[in-house]
């Protein structure tokens, strides 16, 4: 699945939130946490591999540690998101029950 415009847009974001591209801060990884959900909670979808490769081919990303770790949250974040969603609790408003 190739990504969206949308999902390009935040890749585009955390290119431009990482002042140094060889190392992440942890301000920075908790600020790339949030656009991740942001996008999952919006109800985007992406493949991991194509995240990766996108850094791979951004061009600002030389060195691979980071562009590892950016995937490794990507994948965590859509990964929690899409177990936490088939646990959603049922309201007692929506329930028909005759307790």
């Amino acid at each position: 699945m190739p990504l969206t415009n949308n999902v390009i847009i935040k890749l585009n974001e955390i290119t431009t939130i990482v002042e140094d591209k060889s190392k992440l801060s942890e301000s920075e990884i908790d600020e790339i946490k949030s656009i991740f959900k942001t996008i999952v909670e919006s109800g985007e979808r992406y493949n991991v591999d194509e995240i990766e490769f996108w850094f791979e081919n951004e061009g600002s990303w030389t060195t691979k540690e980071p562009r590892i770790r950016i995937t490794n949250l990507s994948n965590y974040i859509q990964d929690k998101y899409q177990q936490t969603a088939h646990l959603r609790i049922i309201s007692d408003d929506d329930c028909n029950c005759d307790n």
